[in-house]
This record gives C-alpha cells, sequence and structure tokens, in this order.
C-alpha cells in the first residue's frame, strides 16, 4: 500500500489539484469567517450575522447553472481552463468589491459584494471539482480529494488565519477593507495554475446541446438505484458540522477570545489538525475505500460538535480552545475527504460538472439555508444546546448509510445472479 500511494503522490496532476484546492479554499473563508468576525466587531447583532449565511446560498443553487459549464467552451484553452480563468478573474473584482464596501454605512451594499463573490467562488468549484474529476484516474480519487482538501486548508489559513492576524490591533492592526484587497490579489494563485496546468483528456464528448447538458445528466443519475436514498446522505452527512461551525466565528468572539487568539488556535493548529485528518482519512480510503471510513468519521464529527460545550463552562480559555479544535477539524478533516471522495464516485465524467454540483450543493446546503437560522436559534436556547443539536442532527446521515449499504448489497446479489 505505502509505495503505491506514494507513487500517486508524486505525480503532477497531484500538485495542480493542491493549487486549485487552494483557489477554491481562498474566498470561501472570507465569506463564512472573516466577514461575520467583521460584521461582529462591528456591532451588527446575532440575528442578522446568521442570516448573513444566505449570502452563501449559491454554493447550495450552483447545480442551477452548472450545465453552462458542461456545454460551452468559451475560449481556447480548454472547457475547464477557460471557466476557471473567467470565475478567478471574477472572484478578484468581487474581493476588491467587497474591499471597497462598509457594514457600518450601508449593509445592502456589504451583502451584494459578498453575493458577488460566493457567485464567481461557487462557479470556480464547480470547474475544480469538474477538473479534479476528470483528471485522476478512480484509484487516486480518495488520496486526490485529500490532496485537493489540503491546498483548500492552506488558502482557509492564509485567509483566516493570516487575514485575521492582520487586522488585529495587536498585530499590524490593517483594516478589513486593506485585508480583503490584498486576498484579491492572492487570487493570482489560482489564475497562474490555470495558466500553466493542461486540459483533460477525455473519451466521450462533451454534451452537444443543452438537453445533453441539463437534463440528460439528472436522468443518468435518477435511474440509478437508490438515487434518493445517496442523496439525502450526501445532505445530511456534514449538517450538523456545517450548522454549528457557521456560526463559530461570533461564538468565538462572544466567549471574549481576541483575533489574534482565533487566528492562532482556530485557524493555525486547526490547519495542522486537518492535514493530519486529511492524510489519515484519505490513507484509510486508499486503503478500505469509502463504506466504513465514512461511518466511522460520521461518528466523530458528531461527537467534535458536541465537544464545544466544553467550551460554554470554560470561557476563554486557550487550552479548552486548542483541545476541542484540535479534535473538530482532526474529525472533519477526515469526514471532508470521505465525502468529497464519495461523491467523485458517483458523478458520471460524461457529465462531470452537472451532477458534482448537484452533490456538493446538497453538501453544503447545510451550512448555507439552515445556517441562516442559527443566530435565531442559539439566542432561542443558547450556544451550549445549540451544539448538542448539532451533534444529533448528524445521526440520520448515519441511519441513511446503512441504507445505502443494503442497496449495495442487493445490486451486487443482483449482477452476481444475472
Amino acid at each position: 500500500m505505502g509505495g503505491t500511494l506514494l507513487k500517486a503522490l508524486k505525480q503532477k496532476r497531484m500538485i495542480v489539484v493542491l493549487f486549485l484546492g487552494f483557489s477554491s479554499g481562498l474566498p470561501i473563508m472570507l465569506l463564512y469567517k472573516c466577514l461575520k468576525i467583521w460584521l461582529r466587531r462591528e456591532g451588527i447583532d446575532l440575528s442578522t450575522i446568521g442570516y448573513m449565511s444566505w449570502v452563501t446560498l449559491p454554493y447550495s443553487l450552483k447545480f442551477i447553472w452548472a450545465a453552462l459549464f458542461d456545454r460551452f467552451t468559451p475560449f481556447a484553452i480548454g472547457r475547464r481552463r477557460s471557466w476557471l480563468l473567467i470565475t478567478q478573474l471574477g472572484l478578484m473584482l468581487g474581493l476588491i468589491a467587497l474591499g471597497l464596501s462598509n457594514p457600518t454605512i450601508s449593509l445592502p451594499l456589504v451583502v451584494m459584494a459578498a453575493m458577488v463573490v460566493c457567485f464567481f467562488s461557487a462557479s470556480q468549484d464547480i470547474v475544480v471539482d469538474a477538473y479534479r474529476r476528470e483528471i485522476l484516474p478512480d484509484n487516486e480519487l480518495g488520496i486526490g480529494a485529500a490532496i485537493g482538501v489540503y491546498g483548500y486548508r492552506i488558502a482557509m489559513l492564509v485567509a483566516s488565519g493570516f487575514g485575521l492576524w492582520l487586522v488585529d490591533k495587536n498585530t499590524l492592526d490593517l483594516s478589513f477593507h486593506e485585508m480583503f484587497f490584498l486576498m484579491a490579489a492572492i487570487m493570482g494563485v489560482g489564475i497562474l495554475t490555470t495558466l500553466s496546468c493542461q486540459e483533460p483528456q477525455l473519451h466521450t464528448p462533451p454534451p452537444q446541446n443543452l438537453k445533453q447538458a441539463i437534463i440528460d445528466p439528472f436522468l443518468e443519475f435518477f435511474k440509478r438505484e437508490g438515487a434518493l436514498i445517496i442523496l439525502l446522505f450526501i445532505l445530511f452527512f456534514k449538517i450538523g458540522d456545517a450548522m454549528v461551525g457557521g456560526m463559530l466565528s461570533p461564538f468565538y468572539v462572544d466567549v471574549g477570545f481576541t483575533n489574534a487568539q482565533i487566528a492562532t488556535v482556530t485557524s493555525g493548529l486547526g490547519f495542522f489538525s486537518t492535514m493530519a485528518g486529511l492524510f489519515v482519512g484519505g490513507a484509510l480510503l486508499f486503503r478500505f475505500g469509502y463504506n466504513l471510513p465514512l461511518f466511522f468519521f460520521g461518528i466523530l464529527q458528531a461527537v467534535s460538535t458536541f465537544s464545544f460545550i466544553l467550551l460554554t463552562q470554560t470561557g476563554a480559555n486557550l487550552y479548552a480552545l486548542s483541545a476541542v479544535v484540535f479534535f473538530e477539524d482532526f474529525s472533519s478533516g477526515m469526514g471532508t475527504a470521505a465525502l468529497v471522495a464519495f461523491i467523485s464516485t458517483m458523478t458520471n465524467k460524461q457529465f462531470t460538472a452537472t451532477q458534482y454540483a448537484l452533490f456538493s450543493s446538497l453538501a453544503s446546503f447545510g451550512q448555507t439555508f439552515f445556517s441562516g437560522f442559527s443566530g435565531r436559534i442559539i439566542t432561542q436556547i443558547g450556544y451550549g444546546n445549540f451544539f448538542i443539536f448539532g451533534a444529533v442532527i448528524a445521526i440520520p446521515g448515519l441511519l441513511l448509510l446503512f441504507k445505502m449499504w443494503q442497496i449495495q448489497k442487493k445490486a451486487v446479489a443482483s449482477s452476481q445472479s444475472g
């Protein structure tokens, strides 16, 4: 196993997957974390911050326009590379617009700029996911998913760790506006990767019309045995982890941690614990496939979500924060690698962008739509009960996994008897 795994990691395509993962991870943490901390520092109330989660709805609706990325090729550099370049340039402009806005003067303008960033970020994710699926052979999807998330988490460290460190009054004391301008410049990493990588070579032709691009991908999937169970599982597998994660930034502020402490522990230590989780998760996926790891990682995710209740008792204790963040990010890293690999195996390469966008949209739905109510839920039941709720809501995903196993066994038995 070790030699085969090392050989896969040495492939040049893994470097491209790493840097495209970085390009995907940078904007999402600016929206999920830095934006909410900025608003809280400016005195915006929790309910409004909770509703701000809805600016990230494009992550859950991207399957609506994903077919365009399968159907059309804007430039001669290739279908995937063309759309990567367009979305990355759009992201740079969106981040500049966010840096020019001010929540104390006009919150609607902040919302509009954030939605522009999210639209191009979600669109870039569609193409990055499709590119990774098409450039990697099936046996490398698990480790490739882990490598992609590695790049993703490095960008999260840059955005929410380094970014928050820059705006802390005890460090460089930059404004949030200046920080967003800097992040727009760092998006150049994605552009350089796009200009230097190769277009995937496919044996099947792309859709020739909008019917083939829009309707056929959904028909192909829903004809499969257990299609609805698969969709429900993708929706519920990380829903508790996602809902709680969406409100952790204001929680840290309310507990009493400083920007520098949040950056150091949640982004610094959290980065290394996630990297460890991704490595362990990717290795286990490479060895055992995704069934058993999904179940084990799902249990760990629920327990780690519950562990945040410790901070409601200890207050601004850095040791407690470090322990909880390490455990949560380690288990979340394994769960993310497993879910990304699972989604990849469910896609048909003829409709990669559309089907992957459908699956990943469902996976992010809990972090977008349902998280919009998180702030109001917290004001009603408190942070402690909210963390308990986040752990309990993970149970349906584990039960659906058992149902999928039954469907798989039935399909195998049917093929053998046939």
